[in-house]
């Protein structure tokens, strides 16, 4: 009798420690599985657990995924986790059990689970079902890979630490905004994905070289895909004559074709990558400015060079306005 009510507790106990927040939608949907959420999934730790809940009337069940129907399984890189399907009081399911690897064995009690694998940041979940008898379950993630780079024209190179790309959700929500999947993805990194379009986008430089676009993720394929960037690296210095040496302590303000100021820094040289177009830049040094246009052209980096003379001076007044 102690025995049974011992199993009991240690039962209950690790299913209150291992509890995340899940929706309640789930209870509501056909199979439990529609709309099941599990919230910062990549965030957890993975614990290293075989062990068996409880022993005498356990069950074992070995889980494998596939990246399509017709798949090998996948033998590194997946997160393993079993919920209980009832909700507890607060809306939440109870996590039973966890692993982290390739295919994973469970000893667990007889009964109805929710299986959730995640790869990367793609991801399946499957009801089972736990006996007695030992038996395998497997699940299709309908994944792939996505690798991102971005070139100039001409397919010219771009310096992997000035380029960064974020993927969002294909579809638009109803405000035309799109959910952020994941930010500051480095070139030429794998990303792993359910199959779909997702909505990229390539940030070259941190002021206006943007590039977007729709990609299709295939599953069981490695998607690449590279972006034309029409931008240029510019390099603008205070000076008072041509080749002379940059003035320090300058402030700089850089204008667009409509004049909205889009870029401001301090320094001897402001550098940035722009967007091929018209531009204005205003250097303040002391109590002068000046001002020069110039146009970027995609591909061509220069060197700008703002003369601190008379002619290039603005009014004071003028420069404030």
């Amino acid at each position: 009798m102690f025995e049974g009510t011992l199993r009991l507790f240690l039962i209950w106990l690790a299913a209150a420690l291992f509890m995340v927040p899940v929706s309640l939608a789930v209870a509501q949907d056909a199979d439990g599985l529609g709309d099941l959420k599990l919230p910062g999934i990549s965030s957890y730790a993975p614990p290293k657990s075989e062990i068996p809940l409880a022993s005498g009337s356990s069950g074992a069940i070995t889980l494998s995924a596939q990246l399509t129907d017709k798949g090998a399984d996948i033998t590194r890189g997946i997160v393993w986790r079993v919920f209980k399907p009832e909700p507890t009081g607060d809306g939440k399911l109870p996590m039973v059990a966890s692993a982290h690897g390739g295919s994973a064995v469970f000893q667990l009690e007889p009964g109805s689970y929710l299986v959730h694998a995640s790869y990367g940041r793609a991801g399946a979940t499957k009801r089972i079902t736990v006996g007695n008898d030992a038996k395998r379950e497997s699940l299709v993630l309908d994944a792939g890979g996505l690798k991102l780079d971005a070139v100039l024209s001409g397919g010219v190179r771009i310096l992997p630490k000035k380029l960064r790309f974020s993927i969002y959700e294909g579809q638009a929500e109803a405000n035309h905004d799109r959910a952020l999947i994941i930010p500051d993805v480095e070139p030429n990194s794998v990303v792993r994905l359910n199959a779909g379009v997702y909505h990229v986008v390539s940030t070259y430089g941190s002021v206006n070289a943007v590039i977007r676009s729709d990609i299709r993720v295939e599953a069981g394929k490695l998607t690449e895909a590279a972006v034309e960037h029409r931008a240029a690296e510019m390099t603008m210095k205070l000076v008072r004559e041509p080749g002379g040496e940059a003035i320090a302590d300058t402030s700089w303000s850089l204008l667009n074709e409509s004049g909205d100021p889009i870029k401001e820094t301090v320094g001897a040289f402001a550098s940035m990558v722009l967007a091929e177009g018209d531009y204005t830049i205003i250097a303040k040094n002391r109590d002068r400015i000046y001002q020069k246009d110039f146009t970027v052209v995609a591909g061509q980096n220069k060197e700008i060079e703002v003369l601190a003379t008379e002619a290039s001076a603005m009014d004071p007044e003028e420069g404030a306005d």
